[in-house]
């Protein structure tokens, strides 16, 4: 689906959709338990994917709008039938593939085409380490995988710089182990909030994991159990990222965004990075709100060693703002759903933007650029498709992005939304 974007002034009020990454934990959280319900779940083609797994180990989901039902597997989670695709969702893979180690034969797990050029190396080293057996098809450490092994626990070392989901699948089955599971971190771990997420989700649902001098450990033979039966899951700040990009840029009225619950985020960062760039941005911690308007935005220096989904967001603020906005520390961010560093330097200079792109910095040249409509490539990535929607808003002439269908991996309905706040947009 091709989406069009013309000049627009947004304005009123939206609610970011539920966090993507809280929604995959919760429900692979819930398929370890014996039962539990996931409220607020984000209903998105990633997160049916870990559905789909779930009922894959031996698991039942039940989904009632955005409520969902799951008789689990009580840590024991059966071969699968069939072949588990992940579809385009590397969290799914990499968080089901410590699943899959748990079990007594072998499971197969595959995905589209930009999955299987992803990388899960050292996952399937860890899992070796631990005596079970993770193997890549193609012997390149990319789907398809082959996992299985019924792993006991142990120690196991792991870089932190390729991906926390990793470290995040390692601890989620090692909960249910023998005997635990150590892991010891060869390099300083980046993305690391998103494990600070899975600790938070973890505890919910009543599983201890401890911090060590080398990294994290679990103790094994412990039981999934949400207090209550249930967990909600909260609003998403990558996706809501783009609501506060477009307020800040275009939101001449000023735009609310709600749902804005604090919680271990990292993304939640993109308020301070805005604030930095003098936004007129408040946010009610208390009340879960947002109000940002427009006004004269000033090019920062970000670093996104933790905060890898908000690069294309910041890339894009950085061709509204004045100055230079060098956003470094972005080496990880090419091995997403696409290269989103280079996607974003492609695509924004389409649009008349004035970018450098280095191996680790992406400087977008803010006073040199002025923002044309153009034909851009959503390259398949919900993310690059939604930062060039923003971008859209205020360049001028008609923004046209292929793809557009891809913002239902964690944000669907965006362009219903910002067709609410007033933001002329075209599908065909």
């Amino acid at each position: 689906m091709d989406v069009s974007i013309r000049p627009s002034s947004v304005a009123g009020d939206a609610r970011a959709p539920p966090s993507k990454s809280y929604t995959h934990r919760a429900i692979l959280a819930a398929g370890y338990s014996e039962t539990a319900t996931v409220e607020d779940a984000l209903v998105s083609a990633d997160t049916r994917a870990t559905m789909r797994a779930v009922d894959a180990f031996g698991g039942t989901v039940d989904r009632n709008g955005s409520t969902v039902d799951v008789e689990g597997f009580d840590g024991r989670p059966a071969v699968p039938d069939d072949v588990i695709d992940c579809a385009n969702s590397g969290t799914t893979m990499r968080l089901v593939t410590g699943c899959a180690a748990l079990g007594d034969g072998l499971t197969v797990l595959t995905g589209d085409d930009s999955l299987r050029s992803r990388p899960h190396g050292p996952l399937l080293d860890a899992i070796a380490q631990l005596d079970g057996r993770a193997e890549s098809t193609r012997g390149n450490g990319q789907a398809p995988l082959v996992v299985g092994g019924h792993v006991s626990g142990g120690r196991v070392s792991i870089p932190g710089d390729v991906s926390s989901q990793f470290i995040t699948a390692l601890l989620m089955a090692g909960a249910v182990t023998e005997s635990g599971v150590d892991v010891d971190l060869e390099t300083e771990l980046k993305s690391a909030p998103y494990v600070d997420i899975t600790v938070e989700v973890l505890a919910d649902f009543g599983v201890e994991v401890e911090r060590t001098d080398a990294g994290f450990s679990v103790p094994g033979r412990q039981s999934y159990e949400a207090e209550g039966g249930t967990y909600r899951v909260p609003g998403d700040f990558s996706s809501m990222s783009y609501l506060l990009a477009a307020g800040a840029v275009a939101g001449d009225d000023g735009v609310t965004v709600h749902g804005a619950r604090p919680s271990a985020q990292g993304d939640s960062a993109i308020v301070s990075v805005l604030e930095r760039m003098g936004a007129d941005i408040d946010w009610n911690r208390d009340g879960g709100t947002i109000d940002v308007s427009r006004t004269p935005l000033s090019g920062v220096e970000v670093d996104v060693g933790d905060t890898p989904d908000l690069l294309p967001t910041i890339a894009t603020l950085g061709a509204v703002a004045d100055g230079d906005t060098r956003i470094v520390n972005c080496e990880h961010v090419r091995y997403k759903e696409t290269d989103r560093v280079s996607a974003m330097a492609e695509e924004l200079t389409k649009m008349g933007a004035s970018v450098t792109e280095e191996d680790d910095v992406l400087t977008v040249h803010g006073s040199d650029t002025d923002l044309v409509g153009a034909d851009v490539d959503g390259r398949h990535d919900h993310r690059i498709v939604m930062s060039l929607a923003v971008a859209g808003l205020v360049a001028e002439g008609t923004t046209t992005i292929t793809g557009g269908e891809h913002v239902d991996v964690s944000f669907p309905g965006f362009f219903d939304v910002l067709d609410g706040l007033g933001a002329t947009v075209g599908r065909e």
